[in-house]
């Protein structure tokens, strides 16, 4: 059975694209394109990993449904795929304890992310 991962974003171009990537490593994609939708695919199922985009209908979205799913699937890795740190300048360091305490997501990625690249992530937290 193949792995199903969730991808949350308000940006249908970057949706399409990532969808088919995901569909291309061999692994199920399901889409929403909001927090609230992103919110109710949560409720309704439990995917095998999660790619959330930071800023969407609010600027924290993504740090909210990583705390959503690590709340209801604490097992469940979670990635942030964003363009926060080009557009900003901001960074988050994960290695960091004072971060990691209140990011709950398992990656940071910046959007733009070589194929490959993105693969490899995604065995890497689904250990395979």
């Amino acid at each position: 059975m193949k792995k199903i991962i969730l991808v949350v974003d308000d940006d249908m171009d970057y949706l399409f694209q990532i969808k088919l990537k995901i569909e291309q490593f061999g692994f199920e994609a399901i889409t929403a394109e909001s927090q609230r939708e992103g919110e109710k695919v949560i409720e309704a199922m439990k995917p095998d990993l999660a790619i959330f985009d930071l800023m969407m209908e609010n600027e924290d979205s993504g740090f909210i449904l990583s705390y959503k799913i690590k709340k209801k699937y604490p097992e469940v890795p979670v990635i942030l795929a964003t363009a926060v740190t080009a557009e900003t300048g901001m960074g988050f360091n994960l290695s960091e304890e004072s971060n990691r305490s209140w990011i709950k997501a398992d990656l940071f990625l910046d959007k733009g992310i070589r194929t490959d690249q993105l693969e490899k992530e995604i065995k890497k937290l689904l250990k395979i």
